[in-house]
């Protein structure tokens, strides 16, 4: 089988200590190019055996020809800021609302998250954000010490270049935070994400509860943060993004001229591009492609950007995050195996794709010497169904 895959450094202890053995046998184990029948056996954590065919040892799990396969990697979830404020306006405490969103990505299958947290505020205007990213940060970051996740948690710094403080925001944070992910927004109004006003006025209105008037306001406000900060804050969070020693994304990325921005700030992975223009122009450029589980699921995006499921046709997604609903990433997968008749193929979009974006060489396949990090599914009516979930050997589904 595959020999071992040096752990990356980024990848520090987040969890519970590797359990001892492990086996599940008679299942239908997903590898990184087909499916076999047959036993995954894990010790101390790591994958250490991989045998098809029939045989069940003693004390293994008999799956029942269940599916096994790698545990999904997010690398961009809104999650976390739901529950931060389930409704508009109503803060929550943020360790329990950690610990919440910790659950629900564990029952979903996601094994590994990267948290995506606002950096750059807005203190004027009518849609006001303010900084919480380094605060939220101190708290996941010593739950995660203390062994208080069931799933890999990491650090994705979401650089609002709209905004008043991003600098100075990036500027609290070190190289000893291990930032695995900064991604480079630009939600200035007319352009990318919200080309279309009318689905930005939807958006905003029903979140903050803007009247015409105040709508209005707060266009002209982000267009004028967007004029005075737009370029500066470009170039500096393509720095600290350096500087922190973080994989760089670029989002919503619409045209040919903007991707080749892109790949000259050194980008790695390109978050949701809106046409079929701008992700071609990334395969070019070598960038991997990265769509929203609910736009696929959808059948389109809720911005009228171009659809995922448009994308997948055109050979040209590589990475699905579940975005804002946790549950929609395991359901991509099957819903891309039935697009590309291929479920390795699909899979690895949830998971070796997005390990190696984010530089995590440990995780994101079933082969020996990785983390055994394993998810149990059951299809039933057309849909996965989670039966079992594994973090380095240890039950936490």
């Amino acid at each position: 089988m595959n020999t071992h895959i040096p752990t990356s450094s980024l990848a520090v202890s987040n969890n519970a200590e590797p359990a001892g053995a492990l086996c599940l046998a008679n299942a239908q184990l997903v590898l990184a190019d087909n499916v076999i029948h047959g036993a995954i056996t894990i010790e101390d954590g790591v994958i250490s055996d991989i045998a098809e065919g029939d045989h069940c040892p003693t004390g293994a799990i008999d799956c029942g020809g269940d599916f096994v396969t790698p545990g999904l990697v997010e690398l961009h979830t809104d999650n976390v800021e739901r529950h931060m404020e389930p409704r508009p306006e109503v803060d929550w405490p943020h360790l329990p609302a950690l610990l919440a969103h910790d659950a629900e990505l564990a029952s979903v299958g996601i094994t590994t998250v990267f948290d995506a947290m606002r950096v750059g505020s807005i203190h004027s205007g009518k849609g006001r954000y303010i900084d919480y990213a380094r605060k939220l940060a101190d708290e996941l970051l010593e739950a995660r010490a203390e062994g208080m996740f069931k799933i890999s948690h990491f650090l994705h710094l979401r650089a609002e270049i709209c905004s008043e403080t991003l600098l100075d925001e990036l500027a609290a944070f070190s190289p000893d935070d291990r930032i695995g992910i900064v991604s480079l927004m630009d939600h200035t109004p007319g352009q990318r994400q919200f080309r279309d006003l009318t689905a930005l006025k939807t958006y905003v209105a029903k979140k903050r509860g803007m009247n015409d008037a105040e709508f209005e306001e707060h266009v002209e406000n982000l267009l004028g943060l967007q004029k005075r900060f737009g370029e500066k804050h470009e170039k500096g969070a393509v720095a600290e993004a350096k500087r922190l020693g973080a994989v760089l994304a670029s989002h919503d990325d619409t045209t040919r001229d903007q991707v080749i921005t892109s790949m000259a700030n050194g980008v790695s992975f390109a978050e949701f591009p809106t046409t079929l223009e701008a992700a071609a122009a990334c395969r070019e450029q070598g960038i991997a492609v990265m769509m929203g589980a609910p736009n696929l699921i959808r059948g389109g995006s809720h911005s009228g950007n171009v659809a995922a499921e448009e994308l997948a046709k055109h050979d040209l997604l590589d990475i699905v995050s579940s975005d804002y609903v946790p549950s929609a990433l395991l359901l991509s997968a099957f819903k891309l195996a039935e697009i590309w008749n291929d479920l390795p193929r699909a899979l690895a979009a949830v998971t070796a794709n997005p390990a190696r974006a984010a530089n995590l060489a440990d995780r994101g396949s079933l082969s020996v010497g990785l983390r055994g990090d394993i998810l149990r599914i059951r299809v039933q009516k057309g849909l996965p169904i989670v039966r079992g979930v594994w973090s380095c050997g240890n039950p936490i589904g």
